[in-house]
């Protein structure tokens, strides 16, 4: 008996030391740092997204978005058109801010991911085109890249003759995938005389101690320290002679491969309605109540006939109508280390809108219950 409950035991051990083995994930050291002095720097650009469907920023002198009149007029002015701003009736136009991120080694050619936000009134940017806008770094205003092209949007906004409005996600906020050109690449400044720093994207102390492990069990060496949980620091090996030499070892260095720790994360886009969350995420034991209020608002068309001979004209009035009401609460108990894919089981069965499950996650957070960290993006 105590022989087979030793087989036993050994077996549990050699399956945990498996499942171990398989949770333990190898990431390579470019993944997770960047050089100190070599991070990206955020770009900003002001510009006209023309071509939409009358969904633009209303330009009529005296109302609002007057900057959006200004800027039309000055563009055309660029093409020998003299236009009196006062004179403008599009909502074809719409001012944006258009921001990016330049990569310290994007050389001067490379292309580089933009996000367009809306900076007037406009009611929707879908089908529309950027132009040619400048993205500066706003610090010393020196210009990096330029951006133009068609917006890709991740929500669809629509209006009826009757007043109605139809919308699905966010659709005043695009992307242009490869959108800016750069023309004007950042300068790194990495030398022997002073020690290569990398800098974690997400500080953890056990990452930085398996990456200092891993760094100096490949030079056989004592090169790498932790400064804290978010810099490692490296020591140039004695045997590099020139700063040639620097970028054959910094490239070993972050080829190298090390196992990682991964936060329990959850990420919200609030815009599209998206929910990534990490398999780590643990949710303690709680109670979660739901139920939905409903608020529409109709117009009732009503005819206005006037009396005989009062010389009057026949007219249709739309009278607005609210109508309220509110589906009873379900509730649901989670036991304790529910893990997600129990939580979204259970979430299905309330028949939940992406909008309330992000609300509840939410709600998870501010109630101390979610082993993790809550991302809004």
């Amino acid at each position: 008996m105590k022989k087979s409950k030793l087989i036993g035991l050994f077996i549990l051990f050699i399956a945990s030391l498996s499942n171990d083995a398989q949770s333990q994930q190898l990431t390579k050291i470019s993944d997770l740092v960047y050089i100190q002095n070599a991070e990206p720097i955020d770009l900003i650009g002001y510009g006209l997204v023309t071509g939409l469907e009358r969904t633009g920023d209303r330009v009529t002198s005296g109302q609002s978005a007057n900057f959006t009149v200004q800027s039309i007029s000055n563009m055309l002015e660029n093409f020998g058109i003299n236009v009196d701003p006062s004179g403008l009736r599009t909502r074809n136009v719409a001012a944006v801010m258009v921001t990016a991120r330049l990569d310290p080694y994007s050389a001067t050619g490379s292309r580089l991911d933009v996000t367009i936000s809306s900076l007037g009134d406009a009611s929707s940017l879908q089908g529309g085109v950027l132009l040619l806008t400048p993205l500066m770094e706003p610090n010393s205003k020196t210009i990096h890249a330029s951006a133009q092209g068609p917006i890709l949007v991740g929500g669809i906004s629509a209006n009826n003759e009757a007043g109605g409005s139809f919308r699905v996600n966010q659709s005043l906020t695009g992307t242009i995938p490869n959108g800016a050109v750069v023309s004007k690449s950042k300068e790194l400044n990495i030398s022997l005389d002073e020690s290569l720093r990398l800098v974690l994207r997400n500080p953890n102390y056990t990452n930085a101690r398996s990456m200092v492990e891993v760094v100096n069990d490949r030079f056989d060496q004592e090169l790498a320290t932790i400064i804290h949980a978010g810099l490692v620091e490296v020591n140039w090996p004695d045997s590099l002679l020139d700063d040639g030499m620097m970028n054959i070892f910094t490239s070993i260095l972050l080829e190298e491969s090390v196992s990682v720790q991964n936060d329990a994360r959850v990420v919200i886009n609030e815009r599209t309605g998206t929910i990534v969350a990490g398999g780590a995420v643990i949710i303690d034991e709680v109670m979660i109540s739901h139920g939905n209020l409903r608020i529409s608002t109709t117009q009732i068309p009503v005819v206005s006939q006037p009396g005989a001979l009062s010389g009057g004209e026949t007219v249709t009035l739309n009278i607005p109508q609210t109508q309220v009401s509110e589906d009873v609460a379900e509730s649901i108990i989670l036991p304790s280390e529910t893990t997600v894919g129990q939580l979204s089981q259970t979430l299905n069965t309330l028949n939940l809108t992406p909008r309330d499950i992000i609300s509840i996650f939410q709600s998870l957070d501010r109630a101390g219950v979610l082993r993790g960290e809550l991302i809004v993006l």
